[in-house]
């Protein structure tokens, strides 16, 4: 589904991604972790439109998008969650919502706003709350629903337990786990390594830049070397 060859990517004079390869099938939960600094979040900014590689190839559903414009990536059916969620904090959260599917039909709005609300009843709840007086887990929640109103083939998620208490750190997990039993394709960033890889299928581990390491997520899981630097075992 999603295919990334030999990219390189600089801020500067700072090569932040250095021929970086990895896919991602349909189907499943794919993560890259890693230390802060090791492109992980450089990585899902290039292949959202958001930064350029100067080399290399992004291919998504097997169409080249390297050079494609960050907001015609959700029609072709990607979309992105950014860290540190990036709601619209003055709007209402019905608002964001509308945001999130805004290149699609009132009434395909409505319908998927609707289907947003069955699996985020909480959000139901406080649709007409502005969006900055939320709490974290609610903003992240509600950073996921956006997502989905562009009725997305593949969700790329950048660290959404970041600030959150354990419990609804479970509780994002989990939703993440539905989202992808339910059909949907997930690249998943994340700094907690032991709950990103306990969900995942696949993993790739990043450090300066580079992938160092490939395997599905049991097997990381069990690397002596994973659990030394990630897992704190």
């Amino acid at each position: 589904m999603l295919k990334i060859e030999n990219i390189n990517v600089y801020y500067g004079n700072i090569h932040a991604v250095k021929n970086v390869s990895f896919e991602v099938v349909q189907g499943e939960i794919v993560t890259l972790i890693g230390a802060n600094g090791a492109g992980k979040s450089t990585i899902l900014k290039t292949i959202s439109g958001l930064l350029r590689s100067q080399s290399g190839k992004i291919s998504f559903m097997d169409k080249d998008i390297s050079s494609t414009e960050a907001y015609k990536l959700t029609l072709c059916g990607l979309s992105h969650v950014p860290e540190g969620r990036r709601i619209f904090q003055q709007l209402t959260v019905e608002e964001n919502l509308e945001m999130g599917g805004y290149m699609r039909s009132k009434e395909e709005i409505r319908e998927t706003m609707e289907d947003v609300y069955q699996k985020f009843p909480r959000i139901r709840e406080r649709k007409q709350q502005i969006a900055g007086t939320l709490s974290g887990g609610e903003q992240q929640m509600l950073a996921i629903g956006r997502s989905l109103m562009s009725q997305p083939k593949l969700i790329m998620m950048d660290e959404p337990s970041m600030g959150l208490a354990p419990v609804l750190v479970q509780q994002i997990f989990d939703i993440i786990q539905e989202l992808n039993e339910a059909g949907t394709t997930i690249l998943l960033v994340e700094q907690n390594a032991l709950m990103a890889l306990s969900i995942a299928h696949r993993g790739y581990v990043l450090e300066t830049g580079k992938v160092v390491l490939s395997a599905n997520a049991k097997e990381l899981l069990n690397n002596d070397e994973v659990k030394k630097a990630y897992l704190g075992g």
